[in-house]
């Protein structure tokens, strides 16, 4: 078994080349669907956001395929036109950018929140449509572990910082505040309820727009008023700041839509945090309309603290050596179950004779029986796993080579 995936992401290319990249969840579970039922893939995971895209894989170790090829199938593109933007990593390269990429180091704002929900999202995405396989599984759980313990252990400048925050900040610099301004934020999804939450914390009025077919059952950020997404247009003109932080793959903004009946009478700003696109780029040139996609809210890492960034290596160095423990091993795991199988029945006919000489009724005793196999199963591998994450791999396979001769007839 090997680990590969194949990645683009926003220091690799701008937005519209990421789009084209792009997966919806109904789009991505299509995908794995396809990419397990190719010869030597095992498992499959597929994280896509406004940021990044990348497809993991689990394959045979004899697997010649390429990861590129089946991707630029799926979307209908050219691998020559496209492969500059693409990044390939496999078994110790992968594990170690999945890891640093989980806790935020790779993110284009430095530790963001986001990106932890977004791999578990992934995950549980590729479970739902049993795309992943036991290696996939427990590599993406436990970089959603070790994430999750360097954001309680690890304090970063910028931990909490969204999108949006750094859209505030850059306004902020211009002279632009937001106390008492009109915004509205198109899209009640995750993004756009960090928007409209964001905004109404510095002291915005907050719009939000909602689809018509589902105004009655839809939540909106506390604080903020609601319109249907149909009457975005009517309201437009009169905002100074409109966030526009959907999963569609239409724009929800378009030039079109600016007829003369729409009258831009001052500045207004638009911040556009889809991918694909939500505005159409040519909004941008019209008078008093300054636009501004994804890619322009960006913390480097190298603006953090040094030292907190030093403190999360530690974190996940631990961590990932927790993963290769299980993952040099794995291989060990049917004879560590074999193993169980053989000591519960030796423990089983060594008890039945003082089982059976109890005044107790013949159902009774199978029932104690039954708890006793499953109690000592537990043990016996609490005490086989134990060996093996405190054992060198050769010094544990020993071990239990040597455990094994106990019961070769």
């Amino acid at each position: 078994m090997s680990i590969r995936m194949i990645g683009i992401d926003y220091n690799l290319a701008e937005v519209d080349i990421r789009a084209i990249f792009s997966f919806t969840k109904k789009s991505a579970a299509e995908a794995m669907e396809l990419l397990i039922a190719k010869p030597g893939i095992r498992g499959s995971v597929i994280l896509s956001t406004c940021n990044r895209m990348e497809l993991w894989a689990s394959v045979d170790e004899d697997y010649e395929g390429s990861l590129l090829n089946e991707l630029c199938e799926l979307k209908g593109a050219s691998k020559d036109q496209y492969a500059s933007y693409f990044v390939e990593r496999m078994e110790e390269e992968a594990v170690n950018h999945l890891f640093h990429l989980t806790c935020g180091l790779k993110s284009a704002i430095l530790a963001e929140d986001q990106i932890i929900t977004q791999v578990k999202d992934a995950l549980a995405l590729a479970r739902e449509n049993y795309s992943t396989d036991n290696v996939l599984e427990v590599l993406f759980r436990k970089a959603v572990t070790a994430a999750k313990k360097v954001k309680t252990e690890v304090v970063f400048t910028h931990a909490n910082a969204t999108a949006v925050d750094r859209a505030v900040e850059m306004l902020k610099s211009q002279g632009f505040d937001l106390k008492d301004r009109t915004c509205m934020v198109i899209g009640n999804g995750e993004m756009g309820k960090l928007a409209a939450q964001t905004l109404t914390r510095y002291g915005a009025d907050v719009t939000v727009t909602v689809r018509q077919y589902r105004s009655g059952v839809v939540n909106i950020p506390r604080g903020c008023s609601r319109i249907n997404y149909g009457e975005r247009m009517e309201l437009l003109p009169k905002c100074d700041l409109v966030v526009s932080a959907t999963s569609s793959p239409n724009y929800t903004i378009r030039r079109e839509l600016f007829t003369d009946e729409v009258v831009i009478d001052h500045p207004i700003y638009l911040i556009d945090l889809a991918v694909p696109r939500d505005i159409e780029p040519e909004v941008g040139r019209l008078e008093h309309i300054t636009l501004y996609d994804i890619d322009a809210f960006q913390i480097k890492v190298q603006d953090a603290n040094t030292e907190a960034i030093a403190q999360a290596e530690e974190v996940l160095s631990s961590e990932m050596s927790d993963f290769y423990n299980w993952y040099d091993c794995r291989d060990l795991i049917p004879r560590i179950q074999g193993l169980q199988v053989d000591a519960v029945t030796d423990l089983n006919l060594r008890l039945q004779k003082i089982i059976r000489k109890l005044p107790m009724p013949e159902g009774e005793q199978q029932l104690l029986l039954s708890n006793i196999d499953v109690a000592a199963s537990k043990v016996v591998g609490k005490m086989m796993y134990g060996l093996r994450d405190y054992l060198e791999g050769p010094e544990f396979r020993g071990c239990l080579d040597g455990l094994e001769k106990l019961y070769e007839e």
